[in-house]
């Protein structure tokens, strides 16, 4: 084992935030030069020529489904390759594939520019045609940056995203000083885009023969146009069709208000950005890691949420002074309001398109068709409700948190589910059955290892007998010793089916390959995101900073006890389904561990007791997904009912 093994989980959790951190900055710097440019530009035009230079800026977005396929395509195929010159091989045939498409569909936004200009009431069709221009090199410049990000390069994509920002708000104002107006301000957008092209030019190893699978990367295109094709019309068709629906002054009042929603999203991009070419690379077992995506969608709910929050509190004053008098709305619904409420419409789809792509890093994911399902519903429901601005948004609201549990449950099942190769047979040899025994014998042995917590102190001195030496012919003995281990696992024994029966078995050495610790995260990080007891005891060999602290006593402390020779380790209780299949530890898991980091020999002074049940897969404890949790739920809730305290003082008092 390497010293670095036991950090991988940790360090892709350390490295998704620093990567976020980073381009959050970046994306931080471009929000204030974008809003520096929507104020230039509102303040100059006013509502009505604002609305027009966002109708086409929305317009170059929803063609960037291609340039954003392109981007994370690029970005996913370049993490997955070993060598330099193998990420560089299939950068070039990815480019390639993106100047044509670029050429193609800039020559058809060129054919059908009347069309287009005419139906978003466009002052001149000049306007789509320096949009094609843009959308020439927009393209490619997705497959340049889907490189750098794959490369794990982010402070030159976070600069190249500030350059692009730059280069829009300076030339928009040097063009509005101009006089040139709105044809000014798209020139100025489509210039941007071409300088961030040529600024980010790679710098690529020697030329070698692709390993890029040509199938496989026509799948991954396909993902990831259904899914961008998904998002662009989820964050931009709303504009679209209230620049269609609406007047031209109101439209580009809520042209100012989507612009939070991108701003958000630019945040919520970044992190995706970072989480993704990281992901694509490391293993099921860490991925399977919920910290993982959990430090992913915390990033995108704190910087959204406070965001929503902010713009709440925010005088209705501080937007007039900013945008000018012509954005003011009267009524209740004042643009604070709307756009607190259009903020927090996108943090709650950003969460969505994180777990999508958290998907898309390491599979093809069904998720993006849900997605692409929902922005038609999104259309057809704004095209249905539009009577106002709130109604808008109320639509994108409600189909946004319907989206969430959509996707947010499929992925939770998905996480929860213990991995299919550790409930798989493989190499596991059959654990051998010395004899039968009785569940009150295997009660006896679980209360002896456990009769020293807290919870069992004010029955210390008159049950101690009963516990250190049992008599299993009298029920009455048996009865209490059941009683009083539900004091303290009455939901952990309840869980286990019906028909279980026991067995007192031998274990060697070889027999641990698919032993499994108890199902609590605090063997997940040892055996790098598996409950393997092999795994556990190599991440903690040498390495205590991967447990916490108070498994960690515990392990000393029989590890001292070994060591002098004093230690009686007790009975071990497993549970599986047959003798031939994998066993998950009940009880006894440090125990294990400190024997097996000892030595193996230590095996010897273990008694291993198995439970086995054809329904155990029922038990969350040995088959942990959300349907078992579920059920693990309702049975603490019919449990709670019972009082283990009142029934062990009851059965004294009989006795009595």
């Amino acid at each position: 084992m390497t010293n670095t093994s036991h950090f991988k989980t940790n360090t892709l959790r350390e490295q998704i935030v620093s990567g976020s951190l980073i381009l959050l900055s970046g994306s931080a710097l471009t929000t204030v030069i974008n809003l520096a440019y929507n104020i230039v530009v509102a303040r100059s035009i006013g509502p009505r020529g604002f609305g027009q230079t966002t109708a086409v800026y929305t317009l170059l977005i929803i063609l960037s489904a291609v340039t954003l396929s392109f981007q994370i395509v690029s970005a996913k195929t370049v993490a997955q390759q070993s060598s330099v010159d193998e990420k560089a091989a299939v950068y070039r045939t990815l480019h390639r594939s993106a100047w044509a498409c670029g050429l193609l569909i800039a020559l058809l936004v060129l054919l059908f520019r009347d069309a287009i200009a005419a139906y978003f009431q466009l002052p001149a069709s000049v306007l789509v045609s320096l949009l094609a221009l843009g959308t020439a090199f927009y393209i490619p410049l997705g497959s340049r940056r889907g490189y750098i990000q794959g490369t794990c390069s982010f402070y030159r994509l976070a600069f190249n995203l500030v350059i692009e920002g730059a280069v829009r708000l300076g030339g928009s104002w040097a063009a509005l000083q101009l006089g040139y107006g709105v044809r000014g301000v798209v020139a100025a957008n489509a210039i941007a885009i071409a300088i961030a092209y040529l600024a980010i030019a790679p710098r690529l190893g020697a030329r070698i023969a692709s390993p890029l699978d040509l199938l496989h990367a026509l799948r991954e295109t396909l993902q990831a146009i259904v899914f961008f094709s998904g998002q662009v019309l989820i964050n931009n068709s709303d504009i679209v069709l209230v620049k269609h629906f609406f007047p031209a002054t109101l439209a580009g009042i809520y042209a100012a208000v989507a612009m939070v929603g991108r701003v958000i999203f630019a945040f919520s991009s970044a992190v995706v950005n970072s989480t993704f070419p990281l992901v694509a690379g490391t293993r099921d077992e860490q991925r399977k890691d919920l910290r993982v995506i959990a430090t992913s969608l915390l990033l995108v709910l704190v910087t959204g949420g406070s965001t929503a929050l902010g713009l709440l509190i925010t005088p209705d004053s501080i937007w007039t002074l900013l945008f000018g008098p012509g954005f003011a709305i009267a009524g209740p619904y004042d643009v604070s309001l709307l756009l607190a409420l259009y903020a927090l419409t996108t943090v709650i789809y950003s969460l969505s398109a994180v777990i999508i792509t958290y998907e898309m890093s390491y599979k093809i994911a069904n998720a993006s068709w849900v997605q692409l399902a929902f922005s038609i519903a999104l259309i057809l429901g704004i095209c249905y409700f539009h009577s106002s601005l709130q109604a808008v948004i109320a639509v994108q609201l409600i189909l946004m948190m319907m989206l969430l549990a959509f996707i947010s449950v499929p992925f939770l099942i998905s996480s929860l589910t213990d991995p299919k190769e550790l409930l798989t047979s493989g190499t596991f040899c059959a654990v051998r059955t010395v004899r039968r025994v009785s569940e009150d014998e295997v009660i006896a042995e679980f209360l002896k290892s456990d009769f020293h917590y807290p919870a069992f102190q004010e029955y210390r001195d008159s049950m101690q007998a009963i516990v250190a030496k049992p008599n299993f012919d009298d029920a009455s003995e048996n009865a209490k010793r059941r009683a009083l281990l539900y004091i303290r696992h009455l939901s952990l024994w309840k869980e286990l089916p019906s028909d279980t029966e026991w067995y007192e078995a031998e274990l060697t050495a070889d027999d641990l390959i698919n032993i499994r610790a108890f199902p609590r995260a605090q063997w997940r990080k040892p055996a790098r995101g598996s409950f393997s007891i092999t795994e556990i005891v190599e991440g903690v060999r040498g390495h205590h900073d991967v447990i916490d602290e108070q498994s960690l006593i515990k392990i000393n402390d029989i590890s001292h006890r070994l060591s002098k020779g004093t230690a009686c380790l007790g009975t071990l209780i497993l549970i599986g389904l047959n003798e031939s299949e994998p066993l998950t530890v009940l009880d006894g898991n440090h125990r294990l561990v400190a024997a097996l980091l000892a030595s193996p020999k230590e095996l010897n002074k273990l008694r291993f007791m198995c439970g086995l049940s054809p329904r155990m897969m029922e038990c969350c404890w040995y088959n942990t997904n959300l349907a078992t949790l579920f059920r693990y739920g309702k049975n603490m809730l019919m449990n709670f009912v019972r009082k283990p305290k009142a029934e062990l003082v009851r059965l004294l008092q009989d006795i009595s």
